[in-house]
């Protein structure tokens, strides 16, 4: 419907629209539009940032597995290295033990060569095998974490330092329990996460080997 001039009337209004309403409907349009696209524009953007957080996660810091799930031959490493007059502690310890790390460190920062060995038990928990060579009491200390004895006990006749944080629960870390012998020239720390069994397996083989 137009009127007698030929222009169209706005039904909403009852007559054809004056320049200014011609002009605001456009504008508002306009703007309707910019803030769709906007919107539009928004969830894109959103959407390619949440894209590239999973490629993130899933693929840049997903967590190598592959070095703690490795076995490792201790005993083989043990007797491949080159220490005149010392022997490595490498105890035979039954099947259902296994090893993720073993290697020989000359002269750490407190002036001791240390030979570790990382054991993994059969309920899948840890023990670390620390061999300090004509080590001290600096060393001990700093591998205790400057924590106290505890008590001492005595396994397959050897006398062994305790040093128990279980009661702190996860902030013992690896270090829940502790046991340190000393062998001739040779101090050894066991520390982990393990029961009293296999602390009693891994000290009885460790005192069978150096001792014996």
């Amino acid at each position: 419907m137009t009127d007698a001039d030929g222009r169209p009337i706005v039904a909403e209004l009852g007559r054809p629209e004056t320049p200014e309403e011609t002009w605001a409907r456009k504008d508002a349009a306009r703007t309707a539009r910019r803030q769709h696209q906007t919107a539009f524009n928004l969830v894109l953007a959103l959407i390619a940032s949440l894209g590239i957080v999973l490629f993130l996660v899933a693929v840049v810091v997903r967590p190598d597995t592959s070095v703690g799930d490795r076995t490792v031959d201790y005993q083989q490493v043990a007797s491949q290295a080159k220490v005149p007059g010392v022997t490595l502690a490498a105890p035979a310890l039954p099947k259902d033990f296994t090893s993720n790390r073993a290697d020989y460190k000359d002269k750490t920062s407190d002036g001791v060569s240390v030979w570790t060995v990382g054991l993994i038990t059969p309920d899948k928990q840890f023990i670390s095998l620390q061999q300090g060579i004509d080590a001290n009491a600096t060393w001990v200390s700093n591998e205790l974490e400057q924590h106290a004895a505890t008590g001492s006990r005595t396994i397959a006749g050897t006398k062994w330092t305790v040093y128990d944080r279980r009661a702190e629960g996860d902030d013992a870390g690896n270090q829940a329990y502790s046991l340190v012998s000393t062998f001739g020239k040779n101090t050894v720390v066991l520390a982990g996460t393990a029961n009293d069994s296999s602390f009693r397996t891994v000290a009885t083989a460790v005192a069978k080997q150096l001792a014996g």
